[in-house]
């Protein structure tokens, strides 16, 4: 099958939504799909276009056997409401000539990954043109965010962007997202129930897993063997609930054997770093290489996974597939009934949000445990191994796919018409010949 992605994000991005979307990609690659990609470059979370990649040309790579094709984009150095609106919309715009081309291969099925939504329309008139299933991914509800997390205030326009995101939703012919309480409030915008589909985010857990020796971060960084590590990995952002960490370590410093560490990048760091100002039991490292993931994972004795009460199923915290798959103790802010506390509860602990001394009574109780953290530990990599497998995600996805398609009395694969068309009867796809590396995008 010739299946089209098309989203912001992508490799070499080590965090959010582009590094499920590589993966996503590369493993339907694998499984003999032909897969095309249209993103942006590189620039997540650090919020600057990645080194050898530049933000107002058009590019063609092939990577891990995946053709993608970057549109430009502009990226604020420092982004605010208005100015992430702006930076969507750059994408939304230059990268619509690339499926402009990409119409022209006509593939079977278009999945776009939101954010950002404003990529809808480009993706809905290929679909149409294309006769193309057409897929929307939701890794994170962009527009509820933007308003219930304040990044954007007017009531009025709030009102305008639901009304066009339910309109945008109830076009795709299956919408899907990360958790069963993300994937219900697709449905609770006006999206027939029988399209909705949840496709989890997942761990392979060959790659990250619990170490049996320390991990080699603890000599670099000085900490000794006593010490218990406090650690918090990923994007460091407005949906986070960073500060209340802050607040947890500065409540935990006359604690002389515990350390935090935290370690990556984003618009909230250096507003995370004044508050720690002073504080000797906290340490700061920038994003760590992927090939160095599990030794970090390993570093922490008590992940910590924070996150706003007013963010509550808007988004799931990616970073927690690699937690319990570390086999470390997680200890996670959320509100009972969410999708986060329901992944934590039984496999960790989980404290109100927003709530530093409760968040303090939690690791503390840890740090004087050491056998319930090995059992926490264990409990969560049990977790990651049985129901975190990216190969389930991606059979519930071509199994869903092939509902869009049909046999002929010849046995050749026809395209069913998509929803949003006049009923009509389906032509028999002609065979194509796979796509070369060579092929380009228009410059």
């Amino acid at each position: 099958m010739k299946i089209l992605i098309y989203g912001l994000n992508y490799a070499p991005e080590l965090t959010g939504a582009g590094k499920y979307t590589a993966e996503m990609a590369v493993l339907l690659a694998s499984r003999g799909h032909d897969v095309r990609v249209v993103c942006a470059p590189p620039y997540y979370p650090h919020w600057r276009v990645a080194k050898g990649f530049a933000w107002w040309r058009y590019r063609h790579e092939v990577l891990d056997g995946v053709s993608l094709y970057r549109a430009p984009l502009w990226v604020p150095s420092k982004p605010g409401g208005v100015k992430r609106m702006l930076h969507l919309a750059s994408f939304a715009v230059s990268s619509l000539p690339l499926l402009a081309w990409q119409a022209l291969w006509r593939p079977d099925a278009a999945m776009l990954i939101a954010p950002t939504l404003m990529c809808a329309p480009g993706m809905l008139m290929l679909a149409r043109a294309t006769r193309a299933s057409a897929w929307l991914h939701i890794q994170d509800y962009e527009v509820d965010a933007a308003f219930d997390l304040g990044l954007l205030k007017s009531s009025r326009a709030a009102r305008v962007a639901r009304w066009l995101e339910s309109g945008l939703l109830k076009r795709f012919d299956a919408v899907s997202s990360i958790t069963r309480q993300m994937s219900t409030r697709a449905a609770s915008k006006g999206v027939d129930p029988s399209r909705v589909v949840c496709l989890p985010n997942w761990v392979d857990v060959a790659t990250i897993f619990p170490l049996e020796q320390p991990s080699k971060y603890r000599l670099e960084l000085n900490i000794p063997p006593e010490q218990k590590v406090i650690l918090y990995s990923g994007n460091i952002g407005a949906k986070q609930g960073i500060e209340t960490l802050a607040d947890a370590a500065a409540l935990l410093a006359d604690r002389s054997d515990l350390t935090f560490v935290f370690c990556g990048d984003g618009a909230a760091k250096a507003d995370l770093m004044k508050r720690c100002t002073g504080l000797t039991n906290c340490l700061f490292l920038p994003l760590q290489p992927f090939e160095r993931l599990n030794e970090l994972l390993n570093l922490a004795d008590i992940h910590v996974l924070p996150q706003r009460g007013d963010a509550a199923d808007l988004v799931m915290p990616s970073k927690l597939t690699g937690m319990f798959a570390s086999g470390r103790a997680t200890v996670a802010m959320a509100r009972r009934g969410t999708a986060l506390y329901e992944a934590v509860a039984p496999r960790g602990v989980v404290v109100p949000p927003d709530d530093a001394k409760e968040l303090v009574a939690a690791i503390t109780v840890l740090a004087d445990d050491s056998q319930r953290r090995a059992l926490l530990g264990q409990a969560g990599r049990e977790y990651a191994e049985r129901e975190l497998s990216p190969e389930s995600t991606i059979r519930t996805f071509e199994d869903r796919l092939s509902l869009f398609y049909r046999q002929d009395l010849r046995g050749k694969s026809v395209k069913t018409a998509p929803s949003y068309f006049e009923p009509r009867p389906a032509p028999v796809a002609a065979p194509q010949a796979p796509a070369t590396a060579e092929e380009g995008a228009p410059e």
